[in-house]
């Protein structure tokens, strides 16, 4: 077991139960080193075991205000507060900002949701498809001609949500050693998809995107940018977007450049696709992956994510682990003097809150 302990070791987190982001969050602050204690219900299964890892688990009902006070008691030792509630509820239940802080106020009180803490849309449900359709995302992703394409739960609820949470958590931790006062970081799904899409949804303003889906340069539009079946029917990712790697996609592919249309011409890519297509279909992924390695032309296998896990460049890095027997991601990003520690499994029992941080 590594004697790591990460570059949070020390900080303390107070997680109350949610699902998605929220425990997502904890997760990662864990794995830099935080001590992470998640305050749930008895019996929660919410989240997924494996996303509890490195964590303490203590259970509280928080309708229940001596439970509440016990809560606020923890509080009162920590760095940090994240909660996932719709808006007002922590409120409701004794745990909302202004009575946190009084306890302690130099709290970071983190708070996830996907509408955001105002606004409209504040109170209303939603799931990462939403957040993803009202922000014009969803309508980038997808073929032309076809329907929007929700791409998993990747961009709303992890890459806009639990990273923008931890992002301005470790920000407000950071400012705080100058004033030595907490605050509360309002971490909204629909501001972070926003912020993710950034470039895309910049350039579609001045009209340099089109959203006709599936007609740019890096949704599917241009033959060099996309997937291709193999004989095996697995398949190839093509990202030959500079001229130098398109040329050595056609070289490895043994096409005359000369007898091709040029690479970027908008009416000319359904050719370069029929072409494409016919030549990787002619041999297995396996072949294919032979012939790309080490050749700087942007071509890789599409990996399942149980074939992912034994790629030989992710074990190189030590990119996976095996955590209670379920082989999944190593905490990331690396750190040279203060190297994360290795997750632990989550816990089996519950730790009675009276007998946290004594």
């Amino acid at each position: 077991m590594s004697a790591a302990r990460g570059p949070l070791a020390g900080i303390r987190i107070v997680e109350l139960a949610s699902i998605g982001p929220g425990p997502h969050a904890g997760m990662m602050l864990a794995d830099l080193g935080a001590d992470v204690v998640r305050v749930q219900r008895s019996g929660d299964r919410t989240a997924a075991a494996v996303q509890l890892r490195g964590r303490t688990i203590t259970e509280a009902d928080l309708k229940e205000p001596g439970d509440v006070a016990a809560v606020l008691d923890l509080v009162e030792r920590a760095d940090v507060l994240i909660e996932g509630f719709r808006p007002g509820v922590a409120e409701r239940l004794g745990l909302g900002p202004d009575e946190v802080l009084r306890r302690n106020p130099q709290l970071v009180y983190g708070r996830m949701t996907g509408w955001g803490q105002d606004g409209p849309r504040a109170q209303q449900a939603g799931h990462d498809i939403n957040y993803l359709g009202l922000t014009g995302v969803l309508n980038a992703i997808g073929r032309k001609g076809d329907r929007p394409l929700p791409p998993i739960n990747l961009v709303g609820d992890y890459g806009g949500g639990s990273v923008f949470l931890v992002l301005g958590i470790l920000a407000a931790l950071l400012e705080r050693e100058r004033s030595g006062q907490g605050q509360v970081v309002d971490a909204a799904m629909v501001d972070g998809v926003m912020t993710l899409a950034h470039v895309f949804w910049s350039m579609s303003q001045v009209g340099m995107w089109s959203a006709e889906r599936g007609t740019n340069l890096l949704d599917t539009g241009m033959a060099w940018y996309d997937t291709y079946s193999t004989a095996d029917g697995k398949h190839m990712a093509v990202g030959a977007y500079e001229p130098q790697f398109y040329a050595e996609l056609l070289r490895v592919l043994e096409l005359d450049p000369e007898s091709l249309p040029p690479q970027r011409d908008q009416g000319s890519q359904e050719v370069l696709r029929k072409i494409f297509t016919e030549k990787f279909a002619a041999k297995t992924q396996r072949e294919w992956t032979e012939l790309f390695d080490g050749v700087d032309a942007c071509v890789t296998p599409v990996l399942t994510f149980a074939e992912a896990a034994d790629d030989p460049h992710l074990n190189a890095r030590h990119g996976v682990v095996e955590v209670d027997g379920v082989r999944q991601p190593a905490p990331a990003p690396r750190f040279s003097r203060t190297p994360a520690p290795e997750p632990a499994p989550a816990p089996e029992t519950a730790t009675p809150i009276a007998a946290i941080w004594r």
